[in-house]
């Protein structure tokens, strides 16, 4: 890489290098940048063959700042963008104004054109659908916008509620941090599992979260208890789905009555323990599925099921689908 005296970028990498260029502009969410560029110098300490080059890119080049207050030193890129492996739009709240760059998506445009890949991080699909590099394909974004999404850019198909998706040459993502499980599944896809699992461990991730995986978890979707036997009971449905769940047990282990048990966990957490138990089980299941070749039975069993025929009705029920839809590669009807 080369700066000319006016700042500018020749974005040409060495050979023995991939080029990630992550895009940002004034009012970019901090951790869309940071997080999935830590992501990939994890992966370049731990070995990566060919290492990962990573810039952070404005069309103005110099200081950058977050809405957070992070302040962050980019390059300006120029058009030079033939060596650029991977494009990665960041989000952010000032979303708005980066798509009425003309300049800044005119340039990702033009670096779409020659890059192996593109990729968003949370409303940084935005971006790329004012592009139009999102014509006609699968998209996520953060759970949030998606509705949006889908309004101002009728041509693209917005799967809201997925962790990352991928179509053709084009991976999005949903909100924040799902652009660490992106870039982690980038590392896997360049470098084998090896090594995405090395970079996990040392950042204390969880290896990763699948494509398919909800953005908002069945324990961020319900309230918090105020209450600390509750909230004990929300940590122990969601580490020991197996565990005997029902609501008497539930409510044995609160010292209450079932009645009591039941009401002030519907008051405070805005579902009943059934009905929390049922989709924890489901999102258990579906990361098995999703991350190992265990068979249904066994996925059945680990996850509280117990048969394969009664996870079938709860994934039908929480999901709308069969838990084969979720094993990569695969078409089981579950």
């Amino acid at each position: 890489m080369t700066v000319s005296n006016h700042g500018d970028v020749d974005l040409a990498a060495d050979d023995d290098s991939r080029r990630v260029v992550i895009v940002t502009y004034p009012g970019v969410l901090g951790l869309d940048v940071v997080g999935p560029l830590e992501v990939f110098a994890m992966a370049n300490r731990f070995g990566a063959d060919p290492r990962y080059q990573i810039s952070v890119v404005s069309t103005t080049g110099g200081m950058i700042t977050a809405t957070s207050g992070l302040a962050f030193a980019t390059e300006r890129a120029t058009s030079h963008v033939d060596s650029i492996d991977t494009v990665m739009a960041a989000g952010g709240y000032q979303i708005s104004q980066a798509i009425g760059d003309p300049d800044l998506v005119g340039w990702l445009r033009g670096a779409a054109d020659s890059a192996r890949r593109v990729t968003s991080v949370c409303t940084g699909a935005l971006l790329l659908a004012e592009a139009g590099l999102l014509d006609g394909r699968r998209a996520t974004t953060h759970w949030t916008v998606g509705q949006i999404l889908a309004q101002r850019y009728p041509s693209v198909r917005v799967e809201p509620d997925q962790v990352y998706i991928r179509d053709g040459h084009v991976w999005t993502s949903g909100g924040v941090t799902a652009g660490m499980d992106l870039a982690l599944a980038l590392v896997e896809h360049d470098h084998g599992p090896e090594l995405a699992l090395a970079s996990a461990r040392e950042l204390v991730m969880f290896v990763h979260r699948p494509g398919g995986f909800p953005q908002i978890s069945a324990q961020l979707a319900v309230n918090r208890p105020l209450r600390a036997p509750l909230r004990e009971i929300l940590a122990l449905i969601a580490e020991h789905p197996d565990a005997d769940l029902s609501v008497p047990a539930l409510a044995c282990r609160c010292a209450m009555s079932v009645r009591t048990f039941s009401r002030a966990f519907r008051r405070e957490t805005g579902t009943t323990p059934a009905l929390f138990v049922q989709a924890t089980r489901v999102e258990a299941a579906k990361r098995l599925i999703q991350t190992s070749d265990t068979s249904f039975e066994d996925v059945a069993r680990t996850c509280g099921f117990g048969t394969v025929e009664t996870m079938h009705r709860a994934f039908q029920r929480v999901a709308g689908t069969t838990p084969g839809r979720f094993r990569p590669g695969r078409h089981q009807a579950g």
